[in-house]
């Protein structure tokens, strides 16, 4: 309206230019417009910038535990499909389940939440456990022997004695596991793993050497 009405001021308010004025108006609202709109999309686009950097910041919770009560008895038979990137029809629940002893060897273990597993003396050799989620898990003395450990997180888990013979350990990360007496003879391991490796106070004497750690 001020647009308006300067415009017919400086026009007089003959018919003419009255028709002049409606299209400076128009002209005017235009880019009212525009700028309005520029600066939604501007703000739009900060709050898009940070909400796609809120998952980075946020803190790494678990589901539930599976309320299946059967779902432990798929560790024996693990994913069938998405074995490199942890695809799975289903997530693979196996918390706080019991193999020690048992025979998994071959299985496809992508993906699977393993917290608080036992594992003791299980036969894993030829297991896949691509993006496993094995914090706090039990390894101890468990045979992995030819198995793919990639992209695990093995954080605060018992992994000692555990045998690595041959196995292939890349993008692993063993922040406060148990590694004494654990076996990594003829393994392949990633150089940032073996450093890993080599920090954990609990790797010791010939484990060392076959990682390939640097003095003593």
């Amino acid at each position: 309206m001020a647009v308006l009405q300067k415009c017919n001021a400086a026009f007089g308010c003959t018919r003419p230019q009255r028709v002049r004025c409606q299209s400076v108006k128009a002209s005017a609202a235009r880019e009212e417009s525009t700028r309005s709109f520029a600066a939604v999309a501007a703000a739009g686009f900060t709050a898009l910038s940070l909400l796609s950097a809120a998952p980075a910041m946020a803190e790494f919770r678990l589901p539930p535990i599976d309320s299946d009560p059967n779902r432990c008895e798929r560790g024996y038979t693990g994913n069938t499909i998405g074995q490199a990137n942890a695809v799975s029809d289903k997530l693979l629940d196996l918390r706080k389940c019991n193999y020690s002893g048992k025979n998994l060897s071959g299985k496809t273990l992508a993906g699977a939440l393993l917290s608080e597993t036992d594992m003791t003396n299980t036969n894993l050799t030829e297991a896949v456990l691509t993006k496993s989620y094995g914090v706090g898990a039990i390894l101890s003395g468990a045979d992995l022997t030819n198995a793919v450990v990639d992209r695990v997180d093995f954080s605060n888990a018992k992994l000692d004695g555990a045998k690595f013979v041959n196995a292939v350990v890349t993008g692993t990360t063993f922040d406060g596991a148990d590694l004494t007496g654990s076996v990594w003879e003829d393994a392949l391991i990633g150089n940032e793993d073996v450093k890993r490796l080599c920090s954990n106070p609990t790797l010791t004497g010939e484990s060392r050497f076959q990682v390939g750690c640097r003095g003593g």
